[in-house]
C-alpha cells in the first residue's frame, strides 16, 4: 500500500516512476519507512526484557553518546544526534545495554525531539523508580538544514530532569560535566 502511495507521490512531483532509477524506489521507500518507524511495534517492557536487578548501588549511572536517528513528524525528514541518559538508582538498576535500546525504541517513531526526550526520562522513572533521571538529546534536524531556514550549523538540545536532577543543582551540574568529559573517547 505505501509503495503505491509513493508511486503517486513521484507522479505528483512530475517524475516518471517507471524510469530506470525510480522503478524500485516505491518499494525501497516503504521498506525504509517501516524500519524508521519500527518502534511502534515495541514497548518498554519488551525492550527492558527482565533486565532489572536489585542492587545497593546508589551513585549516578550515565550512558552517554548514544547515537540516535528519528523522523520529524512535521516534515518526515530525519533528525540525527546523540542521547545522554543518567539515573540515580534506588535499589533497582537496569542492564546498561537496555538504555540505548530504549532510546532506539522511542526514536524509531514519528517524533519531535522534545517528546522523545521526555518519553525516555518518564519511562526510566516509571520502571526504575530511581532517585532521579536525566536525559539530554543533541540533534541536527534536516528540516532546518535543507529546507526552511537552511541553517547548516544549527543543533537542537533538549533535556528532561526528574527527581534529584531537577531538585539538586549540584546533581544536575555533575551530570552535565560527565556528559562533556571524555568526548572523543575511542575504544
Amino acid at each position: 500500500m505505501i509503495d503505491k502511495l509513493i508511486e503517486q507521490l513521484l507522479k505528483g512531483l512530475g517524475e516518471d516512476p517507471n524510469r530506470e532509477g525510480l522503478r524500485r524506489t516505491p518499494e525501497r521507500v516503504e521498506q525504509a519507512l517501516r524500519y524508521l518507524t519500527s518502534g511502534y511495534q515495541k514497548n518498554a517492557e519488551e525492550v527492558l526484557n527482565d533486565a532489572l536487578f536489585v542492587e545497593e548501588y546508589d551513585e549516578m549511572v550515565v550512558v552517554k553518546d548514544i547515537d540516535m536517528a528519528s523522523l520529524c513528524e512535521h516534515h518526515l525528514l530525519p533528525f540525527i544526534g546523540k542521547a545522554h541518559v543518567a539515573y540515580m538508582p534506588h535499589k533497582k538498576i537496569v542492564g546498561l545495554s537496555k538504555i540505548p535500546r530504549l532510546v532506539e525504541m522511542f526514536s524509531r517513531r514519528l517524533q519531535v525531539q522534545e517528546r522523545l526526550t521526555t518519553q525516555i526520562a518518564n519511562t526510566l522513572n516509571d520502571v526504575l523508580q530511581p532517585r532521579g533521571v536525566a536525559v539530554v538529546i543533541e540533534a541536527v534536524h534536516l528540516c532546518m538544514l535543507v529546507r526552511g531556514v537552511e541553517k547548516q550549523n544549527s543543533k537542537a538540545v533538549t533535556s528532561a530532569m526528574l527527581g534529584a536532577f531537577r531538585d539538586r543543582p549540584e546533581t544536575r551540574a555533575e551530570f552535565m560535566e560527565l556528559i562533556k568529559a571524555g568526548r572523543g573517547l575511542q575504544i
